[in-house]
């Protein structure tokens, strides 16, 4: 029995190290299976996705800014921004105010992972983190990448050195450059993260500080396609050690508020305020309750994007808008539209702001909503970045053919070679046109032609005059022009219900008031005298008296004094020559003044030139009043017209016309130019009291834009300080064009109002037709019925340039103008005067010049219709509000 079992053990010792060998070969090939299969997925799903070989894409057109700042706030939730703190208290202040009044804004939706590399280059090389930098710790660039930074002129960044050295590295030539702080600050045990951001905010403000006395660095930062970008990670820290709900956290935030909005002054100085800097405030993730990012939770994929300056539309004014997240009640923006975007999209809109290529792997979108901008620029912007992606598509395409075999490669046939040609030109042809919304303009057209075309048949088959198809077919194309531009009717809709209820309802019946009163003024000239009162009291109802309180006071007093004139006699009046020289006299003084101010202003903003034409014009004011005196004295003692006089009057009418466009082009200059020109030529055609109007009316016209610029301060976009020096000359910046705001309606009715005054301010214009011959006694004494008419419309036509100049000026200055359509409104007030102002005195004109000077007539017997009068001012609104939403779809230089 014993010996069995010994047998038995020694073939057991005999076999177990085979056995035992056995077994570590099954778990070393199992382990290598598992091994195998971990890395296939790596080879698989982790592989680069970028392409290299394309061609970048620019946009052709000049861009609307020249540099782009970008501050990243590393780890910023969107609510932990826009919701208003337990005070009901904005967490940081300065981009509320910005988004309020300044800028656009809306969520960038970010992608998983949510970390602080992947989300950097979505943001600024246009594309999805490259699955492979996973394996290096999120730090490295396994596949070289374009990106903005890249493709601009200079790029300076400052923060984190984990972040700022990736994009310097790739980037071709020595043209980004990095400020980084050391690794070891980065400790979520410091005292205070926020020193980060301190850091990053006081090397910013010194690095410009040091340009100053660096040639070679200012020029740099002087040049166009700059990027200056701001890695802020305090708030990133601070989140990860004390929680996003924290008080550090939140401090953080109030803090970063602060430094952007030193380091927005600081830069917008440096460059003088020249309107060509572009602000975006973004983040790269969100974070958790509990501090932490990664996944794909709502708090780590919705970060704030807030973008203003340069080619950034301004706050839109909406009654509703809907997002199934319905964030826009909790943070007290329903009113204010929101502009969401994918992460990606926010590389193609910093490339289309500054006007560089962009980046060549970015498959972001370019978020049209948030230019300022010409059609035909988005247009052009849109083509780009289409072609673009296109361009990586038929990249990838060619390496797919490469490496498949020809019977397994199956083209994507919406994107054919052929299908591809034919979109692309298909949609240059349509820019080149000017086609940037085609089908919608075309079927418009034609359904208003189809009801022109009906209510002429129904006017032929009733055989009515040819008058009568002015009339009825005139609406047409106007209401045309309204659908056509419906969008500024839906601005200034939404911009209305976005105030409270009392404010709505107050706003339109003191609207409906206006019209009222301007309806009136067509019967009963006093009217205007209380329109012009109720002005009067604008300055201390809207409390810009105690903003601007001289200015507030001449307003006032102006106003006041023009109330006078519609109270004065329509006709039956003498004539008051010595008035007529005291107006020339006291203009005379006034130039007087204007030139010594002048003479005393730097050099930089006259010349010798300039001072040459204002003399001429003075000298013009003084003959003009030595004629007016020696002619009605001459006439009083029947020795007929001097020929001198005759002579001196037709050349200053003549050059009346040609000194203002040899004048200086700086905004106030160039306007009392006019006004000294238009006033030798007025105070030769005026017989009383009538010579002071336009002196007056213009006095108020100068208070009048510098009230307009003190309205503009409330949404921080006074032009005030540089209303001495702004030239006309200069290119009008588009992108620098504004949305509209209710004080634009007031702005218009103004302009409609003083128009309305200019044309019934005095009796000879009031009643054309009881038209006394003695105002052209400087000119001519035979009677010649075309001759003296168009120099009685000449004298109605220069108190509508005064107020037409003063309004331009006011557009330009409040950034809602257009060379182009200045002269819409001089000859609308013209000719719709005379289109719609039926049994009015001018179609009387010929008639009532071959009647006696002593002739006169009933004024009541030359009242308009009511209607005619509703027509014209609805008429004259519509020009103004579709001249305000042109501007900012048009590009346009004011010479």
């Amino acid at each position: 029995m014993i010996l069995p079992f010994l047998e038995m053990e020694c073939w057991t010792l005999l076999c177990q190290p085979a056995v035992a060998m056995g077994i570590s070969v099954f778990i070393l090939a199992g382990l290598l299976v598992h091994c195998v299969f971990l890395v296939s997925i790596f080879d698989i799903y982790f592989s680069s996705p970028l392409v290299h070989g394309m061609t970048p894409q620019q946009t052709p057109l000049p861009p609307p800014a020249k540099r782009l700042v970008l501050f990243v706030a590393d780890g910023l939730r969107a609510d932990s921004l826009y919701k208003l703190n337990s005070n009901s208290t904005p967490p940081a202040p300065y981009l509320r105010s910005i988004l309020e009044n300044n800028g656009s804004w809306g969520i960038s939706h970010t992608r998983v992972p949510t970390e602080s590399r992947p989300g950097h280059v979505a943001l600024i090389a246009g594309f999805y983190e490259d699955v492979s930098a996973v394996a290096k710790g999120w730090k490295e660039n396994p596949v070289e990448f374009d990106s903005v930074f890249n493709e601009s002129k200079y790029t300076w960044s400052w923060g984190s050195p984990d972040i700022l050295p990736m994009f310097a590295k790739g980037a071709t030539g020595d043209h980004v450059y990095t400020f980084c702080y050391t690794a070891e600050s980065e400790d979520f045990g410091a005292q205070d993260a926020a020193e980060l951001d301190m850091w990053v905010f006081d090397h910013v403000k010194s690095f410009f500080n040091s340009s100053r006395s660096n040639q070679t660095l200012f020029s740099a930062l002087n040049e166009e396609k700059v990027v200056l970008f701001l890695h802020l990670l305090g708030i990133d820290t601070n989140g990860h050690a004390h929680r996003p709900n924290s008080r550090e956290y939140k401090e953080n935030i109030k803090k970063v508020d602060e430094g952007i909005k030193e380091i927005a002054l600081m830069i917008d100085n440096f460059y003088g305020n020249d309107g060509k800097t572009a602000f975006i405030l973004t983040s790269d993730h969100g974070m958790t309750d509990w501090g932490t990012h990664g996944a794909g939770h709502p708090s780590e994929t919705l970060t704030p994007l807030i973008v203003w300056g340069a080619g950034v539309n301004y706050p839109q004014r909406v009654s509703s808008q809907k997002f199934e997240d319905n964030l826009l009640k909790e943070w007290k923006l329903e009113n204010l539209k929101r502009l969401d975007v994918n992460q990606a999209d926010v590389a193609p809109l910093m490339a289309s702001l500054i006007g560089v290529p962009f980046p060549l792997n970015s498959v972001g979108t370019l978020p049209l909503e948030y230019l300022n901008n010409s059609a035909h620029f988005k247009a052009e912007s849109m083509f780009t970045n289409a072609v673009q992606i296109v361009e990586q598509f038929k990249v990838k395409m060619s390496q797919k053919r490469e490496t498949t075999l020809s019977f397994l490669f199956t083209p994507f046939k919406p994107l054919s070679d052929s299908e591809q040609i034919n979109y692309l030109k298909k949609a240059r042809l349509y820019i080149q046109q000017q086609k940037y919304d085609e089908a919608e303009s075309t079927v418009l057209f034609y359904g208003f032609a189809f009801v022109g075309m009906i209510i002429a048949f129904f006017l032929l088959i009733q055989t009515c005059p040819w008058t009568y198809y002015i009339y009825c077919l005139l609406p047409v194309p106007v209401w045309y022009a309204v659908v056509k531009e419906l969008p500024v009717i839906q601005d200034l809709a939404a911009n209305l219900l976005s105030h409270n209820m009392v404010q709505s309802v107050g706003f339109i019946f003191i609207c409906i008031l206006g019209i009222e009163i301007l309806v009136f003024s067509f019967f009963y000239r006093s009217t205007l005298t209380l329109g012009l009162l109720v002005f009067a009291g604008w300055p201390v109802i809207t409390q810009l008296w105690a903003q601007a309180k001289t200015n507030a006071s001449i307003w006032t007093l102006l106003c006041v004094l023009l109330a006078i004139f519609p109270l004065m006699p329509v006709v039956g009046r003498e004539p008051n020559i010595p008035l007529v020289i005291a107006t020339g006299l006291l203009t005379l003084l006034i130039s007087c003044f204007s030139l010594a101010s002048l003479c005393k202003t730097k050099n930089k903003y006259r010349n010798k030139e300039d001072l040459k034409v204002y003399f001429y014009q003075m000298l013009s004011i003084a003959l003009s009043t030595y004629v007016v005196s020696s002619t009605h004295d001459s006439l009083k003692n029947k020795q007929g017209l001097p020929l001198l006089n005759q002579i001196i009057s037709w050349m200053t009418l003549v050059s009346s016309s040609v000194l203002p466009l040899l004048s200086s082009t700086f905004l106030i200059q160039r306007l009392f130019s006019i006004l000294l020109s238009l006033m030798s030529t007025y105070l030769l055609l005026s017989t009383g009291y009538e010579a002071l109007f336009p002196l007056v009316l213009s006095g108020l016209m100068f208070v009048w834009i510098n009230m307009e610029q003190e309205a503009l301060q409330r949404y921080g976009l006074s032009l005030k300080p540089k209303l001495a020096v702004f030239n006309f000359t200069y290119t009008t910046d588009i992108t620098q064009f504004r949305q509209l705001h209710l004080d634009d309606v007031r702005r218009s009715f103004f302009f409609v109002f003083f128009i309305v005054t200019a044309f019934f301010g005095t009796g000879n214009i009031a009643s054309v037709n009881s038209f006394d011959p003695a105002s052209v006694y400087c000119f001519l004494t035979v009677f010649s019925p075309f001759m003296m008419g168009s120099l009685l419309l000449l004298k109605v036509v220069i108190p509508f340039v005064l107020v037409s100049c003063a309004f331009e000026a006011i557009q330009v200055t409040t950034q809602l103008s257009s060379k182009r359509y200045s002269k819409c409104y001089i000859s609308a007030s013209v000719r719709v005067s005379n289109l719609f102002c039926k049994n009015s005195e001018l179609p009387n004109l010929n008639l009532s010049l071959k009647t006696k000077a002593n002739q006169t007539r009933n004024p009541a017997q030359t009242k308009p219709s009511r209607s005619h009068c509703y027509f014209y001012l609805l008429l004259r609104f519509w020009f103004l509000f579709n001249d305000f939403y042109k501007l900012r779809n048009s590009f346009c230089t004011v010479k």
